[in-house]
């Protein structure tokens, strides 16, 4: 039975890593392990910032709505009660726009928002 050598394989396994690692600083783009371990590494902060990112956006997104609706007299828990109250389905990614982008438009829905909740109230 033949001797059989992985030369190829392994090569290729190797240059894989090495090609991911490059433009690292030092070792870690130039020695395998040292760069196993750096992308390895990369990749797990890589796969758990994919997850952070969307947090992230989703708190940036309501800090802008919230010091826009301030503006406006509310605070972000009863703008966001309120335009629910009066059926206004966006999503907060869109109403940080339009709180950056559209004031005017903004400053409606702030209205609207107020003037749902004061509704039952009157009743």
């Amino acid at each position: 039975m033949p001797r059989v050598k992985k030369s190829p394989a392994s090569r290729r396994r190797r240059r894989k890593i090495l090609k991911a690692a490059k433009g690292y600083r030092g070792g870690r783009s130039k020695l395998l392990r040292t760069a196993s371990e750096a992308v390895d590494r990369a990749l797990r902060y890589a796969y758990r910032d994919r997850r952070q990112r969307k947090r992230e956006f989703r708190a940036l997104w309501i800090i802008r709505i919230n010091a826009a609706v301030r503006l406006h007299g509310l605070s972000y828990s009863r703008f966001m009660a309120g335009l629910k109250q009066a059926n206004v389905d966006i999503d907060r990614k869109m109403l940080a726009e339009m709180a950056v982008n559209d004031a005017q438009s903004f400053g409606r829905l702030a209205e609207l928002a107020r003037s749902s909740q004061a509704a039952p109230a009157n009743q």
